[in-house]
């Protein structure tokens, strides 16, 4: 008997039309290959969308796809994630599920002494399933501290507990920094454990848990993931007795090249030189391109180099990433402090000395609009819009000031 374990699809997550379009195709391919393996069901631990509430399109695509598991009878079980749980209880999950089209394991039942049950949704194959959802920063942790895992624990046959939440015990040494939790706080006794949240591909059996399982994101997430991973993909577990044997499922839908031009010390036409040597070198055809442009110019400013035309190139699409790209001026800049807020000052009145376009109220206004958050729920596009009206407002009272 063989089941999917899916996990952090973030559909709708990519502004670029191609990649969002693309990141959709990787959930059909891996739909598709779960009906061609015959599972008996999937398994998504968190994150279907990158939102709550995402676009009727992403919608309307994703209901087509999740119908063909149901058409062939293939049960999908999921658990909210930290992107597609809301505070508000408002999500496209219970819609969803509604429709018969998945069925949320996640649901908590709060008891007379404070702590919390969850039950079991048992599969046509009698495999018992069960999960918690996962929340922004961490705040599960919460959930999982007043949890009665004695009654799960307890529960006899084969279990699969979903999970959406870093482990301390699994997670990479490069997200030492990143909220998680103990492996310990997870109810013990259950054959495999469906993780979610991580975008890395893990598994390992860790301190009498059998089987703890990531099968990061279906499909790259951002720029550095593309870089990093190239393709997502997903696990197929073949259930013998009380052992799974896994299988990776690499979903690859386009070649990624990744392009790096080292700027430093270099004139800003010298670079736009050098990105079009770079691009003129490769095959770009169908391809997703990744171009890195990073260093301290020697002259010029980084709007000086013409990317729009270098850009307009035959590939599938091509992003790039000027975020260590910086003039001169900004590098000579030099701070003396461990004070976050006394490096922003020292950093303003540096800047101001060298150019007084800018005044230090507009500067730090500018730095609290930039520095907003995006509200629970909240649509990338409209999140946009409502930081671009901030700065919108500040700037328009300092050229009124100006003109006075």
């Amino acid at each position: 008997m063989k089941f999917a374990h899916l996990a952090d699809c973030h559909l709708g997550s990519w502004r670029e039309g191609k990649l969002r379009d693309l990141n959709m195709q990787a959930f059909k391919e891996a739909v598709d290959i779960c009906i061609k393996e015959n599972t008996a069901f999937v398994l998504i631990s968190g994150d279907l969308f990158d939102i709550a509430l995402p676009s009727i399109d992403i919608i309307k695509e994703t209901t087509g796809i999740l119908r063909k598991l149901k058409n062939e009878n293939i049960s999908c079980y999921i658990i909210p994630g930290s992107h597609d749980f809301s505070v508000s209880g408002k999500t496209m999950l219970d819609i969803l599920e509604k429709a018969g089209l998945l069925i949320n394991v996640g649901k908590i039942e709060k008891t007379e002494d404070e702590r919390i049950n969850l039950g079991f949704v048992e599969d046509k194959t009698g495999i018992k399933i069960t999960g918690l959802m996962g929340k922004r920063r961490g705040l599960e942790k919460s959930y999982y501290e007043i949890l009665n895992k004695e009654i799960l624990e307890k529960e006899p046959g084969f279990k699969i507990f979903m999970f959406h939440s870093s482990l301390d015990e699994l997670k990479p040494k490069e997200l030492e920094n990143v909220e998680s939790h103990s492996l310990s706080l997870l109810p013990k006794g259950f054959d495999y454990y469906a993780g979610g949240h991580l975008h890395y591909v893990i598994k390992g059996e860790k301190n009498g848990y059998n089987l703890v399982v990531y099968p990061g994101a279906l499909f790259p997430n951002n720029f550095s993931e593309l870089e990093k991973d190239k393709h997502g993909g997903f696990y197929i577990g073949d259930v013998k007795g009380k052992n799974v044997d896994l299988k990776f499922v690499p979903i690859k839908l386009k070649d990624v090249i990744s392009l790096k031009i080292d700027a430093n010390k270099k004139s800003a036409e010298a670079v736009e030189n050098d990105v079009k040597n770079s691009l003129k070198k490769e095959s770009l055809k169908d391809k997703i391109v990744l171009l890195t442009v990073a260093g301290v110019l020697s002259s010029g400013k980084p709007s000086d180099i013409n990317f729009k035309d270098l850009l307009n190139i035959d590939s599938y699409c091509i992003l790039k990433n000027t975020n260590k790209l910086i003039p001169k001026e900004i590098e000579e800049l030099s701070i003396n402090s461990d004070s976050t807020e006394d490096i922003e000052k020292e950093t303003v009145k540096e800047f101001l000395e060298k150019d007084k376009f800018l005044n230090e109220s507009i500067i730090h206004s500018l730095i609290i609009s930039l520095n907003l958050e995006k509200g629970e729920g909240e649509r990338n596009a409209d999140f946009e819009n409502r930081i671009f009206e901030e700065v919108n407002k500040i700037l328009k009272v300092w050229y009124s000031e100006r003109l006075n």
